[in-house]
């Protein structure tokens, strides 16, 4: 059990995770289910998705897939209305999928930076819109955006990566002001996470050293911390990084 969740009840709530089939959104989704949640794993890699999915019920937590391409608009607005009639609203949105692709812009496509920063910004901004505007008529709720240590320093190879994770950084304060003005119940927080060992990173990097890596687990710990701070106050962002993290500050 993590730090935060010791102090987080989530029982009867809804909470969707993007991205959550495997990785730091797998992580996330067990966490939230452990602490009660009715979590909602969205991913486009289904077939990982209902393994997890049947694994966590199979422990006796609620866990339900959802299909969802986070790059297209309408599907997202389309899985919203759907939850929404089945009563099963997010009360809880965690944005973590993202993608890479980890080349110089010299040899970069069209295609291939529109699938990253689709994918990375477009896609939590689509999520966020269905999201708050419901959480706002609800009067309350919590939205975690997944940062990185890209959205404040970048580094070669990784052009589209940074800009979207920028783009998010931003949008994620925009939000948090917006929320202030708008609903003191819902609580906007961004997590800018240092490397992980998750098929993110090992999958394009299979000689990295591990050891200058965290473990997800630990990530998802500090959701959990942002959503168990009380009425009254918000953890607007977190930094968690390994010890030796190269990329930060």
């Amino acid at each position: 059990m993590g730090f935060g969740a010791a102090q987080l009840d989530l029982d009867g709530k809804h909470a969707l995770v993007t991205g959550a089939a495997r990785g730091l959104g797998a992580s996330i989704a067990r966490k939230l289910a452990e602490a009660g949640a009715s979590v909602l794993v969205a991913d486009v890699r289904e077939e990982q998705a209902r393994e997890l999915c049947e694994k966590l019920t199979g422990e006796g937590l609620e866990a339900r897939f959802v299909a969802m391409d986070v790059r297209d608009a309408e599907g997202v607005a389309a899985a919203f209305r759907s939850l929404e009639e089945a009563g099963r609203t997010p009360d809880v949105l965690v944005n973590n999928a993202a993608v890479d692709v980890s080349k110089p812009i010299e040899h970069l496509t069209a295609d291939e930076v529109r699938r990253v920063v689709e994918t990375n910004l477009l896609g939590p901004m689509y999520l966020c819109l269905e999201t708050y505007r419901r959480m706002i008529a609800r009067g309350g709720g919590h939205i975690v955006n997944i940062l990185s240590t890209a959205a404040n320093r970048t580094w070669t190879e990784a052009g589209p990566y940074a800009a979207g994770k920028s783009g998010l950084r931003a949008f994620t304060h925009t939000l948090f002001k917006e929320a202030q003005r708008d609903c003191v119940g819902i609580g906007v927080t961004g997590i800018i996470a240092g490397g992980m060992e998750t098929p993110f990173i090992m999958e394009r990097f299979p000689d990295a050293d591990v050891s200058l890596l965290q473990s997800p687990d630990l990530v998802a710990d500090t959701v959990l911390y942002a959503l168990s701070v009380p009425a009254g106050s918000v953890v607007g962002e977190l930094v968690v990084v390994p010890r030796r993290e190269p990329s930060w500050p």
